[in-house]
């Protein structure tokens, strides 16, 4: 499992994640599909940072240790990727298929949620404690509070990515897609995963196999979700 310290970029504030995330978008073209994931990412990134400013989160501090970190890993599998090195299992999927004229831009947008919100979100709770000293449960407001706000992102997004009625039928395979995932079950089992990766963390060879086995699950269900569907 890769500590903080090993990640490869470089970022240590709110406002520095949103300025990568801000650059990474001016070199993308729209329908890549990490430029569409990363267009939804900015946007909660953004949220994040006016909610610090507005007292939507009741421990600062906390709050900005756990969104740094959470980007980190988001950024530092981008990094991997662009210099040609292996990412986690969780992103390749995206990163493969991210020009795949077969799959949609809802498909690359929940692809990259699920990777973000089903692995990454649970290594940093692990990463926040670790720099904060504390345990994941003294997390768990800011923890809630983030995901509350992807919760409703993710209902924009569907909304606005979503083909209209008229091109989207009961039958479609998109259709099918779109209900085999939830965000909030994902939230779920993300915050289960992250207590369990915290008791196993003087574990050695345990925490890092059960740190891999999740990556491989989550890798497997964005895989499915960026099925090629016809047009």
């Amino acid at each position: 499992m890769a500590h903080l310290e090993q990640l490869t970029t470089s970022v240590r504030t709110v406002d520095a994640v949103v300025s990568r995330m801000r650059a990474l978008a001016a070199t993308l073209p729209a329908r890549d599909g990490v430029a569409v994931f990363n267009r939804v990412y900015l946007t909660v990134t953004e949220e994040v940072e006016r909610g610090l400013g507005t007292g939507y989160f009741t421990d600062r501090r906390s709050a900005v240790a756990l969104d740094v970190r959470f980007a980190h890993r988001y950024l530092a599998a981008v990094d991997a990727a662009t210099d040609g090195r292996r990412a986690p299992a969780c992103w390749r999927p995206l990163f493969q298929l991210r020009r795949h004229p077969g799959v949609r831009p809802l498909q690359f947008a929940l692809a990259g949620i699920n990777a973000h919100i089903g692995h990454d979100l649970a290594l940093a709770v692990v990463d926040a404690c670790r720099t904060l000293d504390c345990e994941p449960d003294d997390l768990e407001d800011e923890f809630d509070r983030v995901g509350d706000l992807l919760v409703a992102l993710e209902e924009r997004v569907r909304e606005d990515l979503m083909p209209g009625p008229d091109l989207l039928q009961i039958a479609d395979p998109l259709t099918h897609l779109l209900g085999s995932w939830s965000l909030e079950r994902a939230r779920d089992a993300t915050w289960s995963a992250a207590r369990a990766l915290w008791a196993l963390r003087r574990c050695g060879d345990l925490a890092e196999e059960f740190s891999e086995r999740l990556d491989a699950v989550v890798g497997l269900a964005g895989r499915l979700l960026l099925t090629p569907l016809p047009d």
